[in-house]
């Protein structure tokens, strides 16, 4: 899903409304004044729960639909574990209460799946529903048509809410709300409350801007003011004429909660996007509100024991000093909680966990160790034949390229652990990922926790989304204006390649994400550095939101002497611009420089990511360079080609176009279905190429045809129509690597493997 960015004000405001939750259930200010008391618990404490909505709706509708249905099941699956054992905890308290006494299975699937089985758990059900609401119309409709869905179910909402008073009487909406509360308790649940707010806080954040704007703070600062008093009116007005049957949902809410969240997510100047995990106790903020919410009704029942028993009365007749105390308990317990489950998630717990596994293993006998390594050899022998045996149903096609998946997986831990920790790596999956299948190495990088891609083109980005690629995809290239659209749609962030290609992308009138590009020295795209004034105002366009700097290091493939210098003078020239930008208060959020040989030959010059492309499939794009890394980086792809037909060539016939080959003795020859369309150079054509046959070396004859490859097998026994030839990639105790097919075509591997034609079929081996 998209790149969550940590805004501090959202995780404190989170604490601040679970503060407000537990003033809703204890009522702070009765023991002063009824109508302060309504007007903390009942207005100010009814933006609580909407807020808690909204920021889902940011980090996780905000995906919707390109995350896919698997993704959208996984994130209610956590929210159901976590519903289940808030049920758990409080039924031995509801069971005191007598709550689920004389109940009938409609009354507990009521509370299950609406009401909550305790006052307060009615939230969780609430969440899980409205997201599938949410997620299912986002498939079939746009978003300002599924605002208008929500905000329909709102307004039903809100006559079995606050204005049920207009309506018990009517003849037929009447009868309709008396059952429609035979289903539900409330209309303040998933299907009328919960898909507004989700979709108003997926709305709110979409237009955050990068820069300040002190006129945009004072608009939304009135915006907030004013409509929050007019809802406090609005809230009295109701309580006056006694029409509320609840009071959860009011008109002036939304604009009240849109306007709070705008001010709460406006970018505050460095500091505010982080670039490492949070520190101290900022770190434990989101989750110790989760689990005050879930423990306050708790703490209450505590509080009134432990008054019963000390008799302080005090502790729960005075209303502002009982509310002090189960907040304090609240937040303690929580806070604990929200520590230890760090602990177990980090490092720590990861050895606690890693010591207690050895613990267990060690009381094992020896007997059934020895079991289970026979039953494990075992799986791994039949596992090895399945994936034999489907790699050789397979390879029935003309022609097709091998992916090693342990290769690219290898390949992506050895490039990890040359760059910090806090370094992630995008990989350039442009080109169809360099020949190897866009989506199939995309696909495999997202499950070796890989978020973040590059690719060339708007099309090469929707093709990645259509086939369920998530996270953060960066353009490099050039996307028309008229495709605009498509870059808003499909949630993908473009390269700004200068001040008046940026004017272009903001004159589109929609929302895009784009990574400024900083020319350094390459001088091929990118608003040069020293044009400072320029790249700040790209800041201040009002339709483009910038997540990130970045420029490319055009001598960074040697280490020479030319190549340091001129790769430091680029790593300055970028540096000097990124602090004039944060001088000037505007915020750098994510920086990168680092393509494949900076990785290798620079990692010093490491920033927020690393755009691997050619090394990340275990080649160079030299023969010379290959080698030099060869013992750490692992080949990933292999091509081979079906031999079509087997012939004997007698002397002084031809072969092939022109004709370009004679035969100057009785030979044997193999045609091989794979041709120049496939991406095999004419280059290797007249014996200049070779294949690999039953593990010996075949060379090409004749002129490389667009379908077919003509070989010379004289020599090599039992060849027949059906086998494979290897044209990349090791057969027996050969390998023909694509080094040498490049140096025999007098290029680079990049080019090479982009080449890879479209019609070779692709598998993970």
């Amino acid at each position: 899903m998209r790149e969550k960015q940590r805004f501090d004000r959202l995780e404190q405001f989170r604490i601040f409304a679970a503060a407000l939750v537990v003033a809703i259930h204890t009522s702070p200010l009765m023991s002063l004044s009824a109508d302060a008391d309504f007007f903390l618990t009942r207005v100010l404490g009814r933006i609580a729960v909407p807020f808690f909505f909204m920021v889902t709706g940011q980090f996780v509708v905000s995906a919707f639909p390109e995350c896919g249905m698997a993704r959208v099941l996984n994130y209610v699956k956590k929210i159901a574990l976590l519903y289940g054992a808030a049920v758990i905890l409080y039924i031995p308290i509801g069971i005191y209460a007598g709550q689920y006494k004389n109940l009938g299975i409609s009354d507990v699937l009521r509370m299950l799946i609406f009401d909550g089985t305790f006052y307060h758990l009615w939230y969780f059900p609430a969440c899980i529903i409205g997201i599938l609401i949410v997620y299912a119309a986002s498939c079939v409709m746009r978003r300002n048509k599924m605002m208008i869905l929500a905000a329909v179910l709102y307004a039903a909402g809100l006559f079995g809410d606050s204005y049920y008073g207009l309506v018990e009487e009517l003849p037929v909406v009447g009868d309709f709300y008396e059952a429609a509360f035979q289903l539900f308790s409330y209309t303040r649940n998933g299907i009328f409350l919960a898909p507004v707010f989700l979709l108003l806080g997926e709305a709110a954040s979409s237009g955050t801007k990068n820069k300040k704007r002190a006129a945009d703070a004072r608009i939304l600062w009135a915006g907030l003011a004013v409509s929050f008093v007019a809802m406090t009116e609005e809230a009295f007005l109701l309580r006056h004429f006694e029409l509320q049957r609840h009071d959860s949902m009011y008109i002036l809410l939304v604009p009240v909660m849109y306007f709070l969240y705008k001010i709460l997510i406006q970018n505050t100047g460095r500091g505010t996007v982080r670039k490492k995990r949070p520190g101290g106790v900022q770190r434990y903020l989101g989750t110790t509100a989760t689990w005050t919410y879930i423990l306050h009704p708790a703490m209450i029942v505590i509080v009134r024991g432990a008054a019963k028993v000390t008799k302080l009365d005090l502790l729960v007749e005075n209303s502002v000093v009982h509310y002090f105390v189960v907040c304090i308990c609240s937040f303690a317990s929580a806070f604990m909680i929200a520590v230890f489950l760090d602990q177990w998630k980090g490092p720590v717990g990861g050895r606690k966990r890693q010591l207690l596994l050895q613990q267990k293993k060690s009381r094992r006998s020896r007997a059934q160790e020895r079991q289970e390594s026979r039953e494990h050899e075992r799986q791994e022998s039949r596992a090895q034949e399945r994936q034999e045996s489907r790699a050789q149903d397979f390879c029935l096609g003309r022609a097709w390229l091998e992916i090693d998946h342990e290769a690219l997986q290898h390949n992506v831990a050895v490039l990890r652990s040359k760059l910090p920790a806090d370094c992630r790596l995008m990989p350039a999956v442009k080109a169809d990922a360099y020949g190897h299948g866009a989506v199939l190495i995309a696909g495999q990088l997202q499950k070796m926790g890989v978020d973040s891609f590059c690719v060339a083109c708007v099309q090469e980005g929707i093709q990645l989304r259509r086939q369920g690629i998530r996270g953060e995809i960066l353009i490099l290239g050039y996307t028309h204006k008229d495709q605009c659209a498509l870059l808003h749609q499909y949630h993908l962030t473009q390269t700004v390649i200068d001040y008046e290609y940026a004017l272009q992308l903001n004159s589109c009138g929609v929302d895009i994400h784009v990574h400024i590009g900083i020319d350094t020295g390459m001088h091929r795209l990118g608003e040069r550095s020293e044009n400072i004034k320029k790249i700040m105002a790209v800041y201040g366009l009002e339709h483009l939101i910038v997540d990130g700097l970045y420029t490319h290091l055009s001598a960074s493939d040697t280490l020479q002497m030319y190549g340091r210098a001129y790769t430091s003078l680029q790593a300055e020239a970028f540096c000097r611009t990124v602090a004039a930008l944060r001088e000037q208060g505007y915020p750098c959020p994510k920086l990168h420089m680092l393509a494949s040989y900076g990785v290798l030959n620079y990692p010093e010059l490491a920033g927020d990511y690393a755009r691997v492309g050619i090394a990340l499939y275990g080649v160079l794009s030299t023969k010379e360079d290959t080698v030099r890394w060869q013992e750490e980086l692992q080949p990933v792809l292999s091509l081979k080609a079906r031999i079509a037909a087997v012939k004997v060539l007698y002397q002084g016939e031809s072969a092939g176009y022109g004709p370009a080959f004679t035969a100057a003795r009785d030979m044997k020859i193999a045609v091989l279905a794979i041709g120049y369309a496939d991406g095999l150079p004419r280059a290797l054509s007249g014996g200049v190429g070779s294949v690999l046959i039953h593990g010996q070396r075949a060379p090409v004859i004749g002129r490389i045809c667009m379908d077919q490859t003509i070989v010379d097998v004289t020599g090599i026994g039992d060849v027949k129509t059906g086998d494979t030839a290897v044209l990349i990639g090791r057969s027996g105790s050969m390998e023909i690597s694509v080094c040498d097919i490049a140096a025999q075509a007098g290029t680079i591997t990049n080019e090479i493997l982009s080449r890879m034609g479209a019609r070779l079929e692709r598998v993970m081996v």
